[in-house]
């Protein structure tokens, strides 16, 4: 399986470190002939109005949204939550959401960058906690049906699966 890895801007590195940490090689997408040759896609985080406009200058946009709706398994953090979401609840008119997953976020949910911490996660299906950073993060504010909620922090969803989207 070809794990690609939405390169256009954010925590491209970390990512693709976790990534061979699992033992997967991931394929950095930076380009729709890229995106059509992978067959799952991480979505990292970043700063998502940026990554919506280089999604549209990239020529990503579209073919992305094709292969979400046609089903690619992806995975997104923070940014790339915001970017799979169904709702961008506090979004920008232009800002792209593609609806792989029936949940509506808020941006910047726990507040500012000062407002940053860290935080020990209970994960559905993890044996142990998972060590999660929040900056400027996002949480989920209304889950559709079919979403299962995976961790929370103060009550809010912060992991969430629908099918092949994380």
């Amino acid at each position: 399986m070809k794990v690609g890895l939405l390169a256009l801007q954010g925590a491209i590195a970390p990512h693709a470190e976790a990534l061979r940490a699992l033992g997967a090689a991931p394929v950095e997408v930076r380009t729709p002939d890229q995106l059509a040759d992978v067959d799952a896609l991480v979505v990292p985080g970043g700063e998502s109005t940026t990554m919506s406009k280089l999604l549209d200058s990239s020529g990503l946009a579209e073919p992305l949204r094709g292969r979400l709706a046609a089903g690619l398994p992806a995975f997104g953090t923070c940014a790339g939550m915001i970017l799979l979401a169904r709702d961008v609840l506090d979004g920008r008119a232009d800002q792209r959401s593609y609806g792989a997953i029936d949940i509506a976020v808020r941006r910047n949910a726990f507040g500012r960058q000062v407002d940053s911490f860290e935080a020990d996660l209970p994960v559905e299906g993890l044996d142990r906690p998972f060590r999660a950073v929040f900056i400027r993060a996002p949480f989920v504010e209304e889950v559709g049906d079919g979403v299962e909620v995976l961790a929370r922090v103060a009550g809010h969803p912060v992991l969430c699966r629908q099918g092949r989207v994380l």
